[in-house]
């Protein structure tokens, strides 16, 4: 038989835990909703279809987080540099091109946005494509990046389309990942303040590599250094 003292420790034990429960859920409801094994839902059946969308992922679109589900969200992560734990949080939410549930509905990238983790995002992946491009070369790959961000057929957040799978080849080598130059943090701000020397190109490429024959087939907007651009 429990004594008076071992039951009011007991229910302290118990209300401490309830409360712990609580305010994580309060914490999540006020991030957007957290899916994992054993989920379901319209949220679940919106990670199914990018994911399936994108290669990641074979399996019903049925609204069920199964093991299926968490493999391809893993794949994703692990591909993406994201922790690689089969849950769907911000980060991943992010990256795979949605605002959390329950935020706007298309936040995007506004211009004028001076963030030091969006200008840094932005500055390393033009550093990645177009170190030895000139100032105005690097501005004009951040304008790309930041016109898909605003275009309805790319992700609608600025990691959504960085991470993208294949979209930037130096994400996918780890170009974009080194230090980073001075002028390229410069170059991010200058396109971030909504300087588009490319004139709302979406695409950019450098005829001297190897590219998809696809890619010009798309309407040409000029050329800037080695890289052509286009809408």
């Amino acid at each position: 038989m429990l004594t008076g003292k071992r039951k009011k420790i007991l229910l302290l034990t118990l209300l401490g835990g309830l409360l712990l429960l609580a305010l994580w859920q309060g914490l999540a409801a006020a991030q957007g909703r957290v899916l994992y094994w054993g989920s379901r839902g319209n949220d679940v059946i919106k990670v199914q279809s990018k994911l399936n969308q994108w290669g990641y992922y074979r399996g019903p679109i049925d609204g069920y987080y199964g093991s299926k589900t968490f493999r391809a969200v893993k794949q994703f992560q692990a591909k993406n540099g994201l922790v690689a734990d089969g849950v769907v949080g911000p980060r991943t939410w992010a990256a795979l091109g949605f605002p959390p549930p329950g935020s706007a509905s298309r936040p995007g990238v506004s211009r004028g946005i001076t963030d030091r983790d969006v200008v840094t995002l932005l500055a390393r992946v033009i550093e990645g494509e177009a170190a030895d491009e000139s100032f105005l070369g690097k501005v004009a790959v951040g304008a790309v990046i930041l016109n898909r961000v605003q275009s309805p057929a790319f992700p609608n957040s600025l990691a959504g389309v960085i991470y993208q799978p294949l979209a930037f080849e130096s994400i996918a080598n780890g170009q974009a990942y080194r230090p980073l130059s001075e002028e390229s943090l410069r170059a991010a701000q200058q396109a971030l303040s909504g300087f588009d020397p490319t004139g709302g190109a979406l695409y950019f490429w450098n005829p001297a590599k190897r590219v998809s024959s696809w890619i010009w087939s798309r309407p040409i907007v000029t050329q800037i250094g080695r890289h052509v651009f286009a809408r």
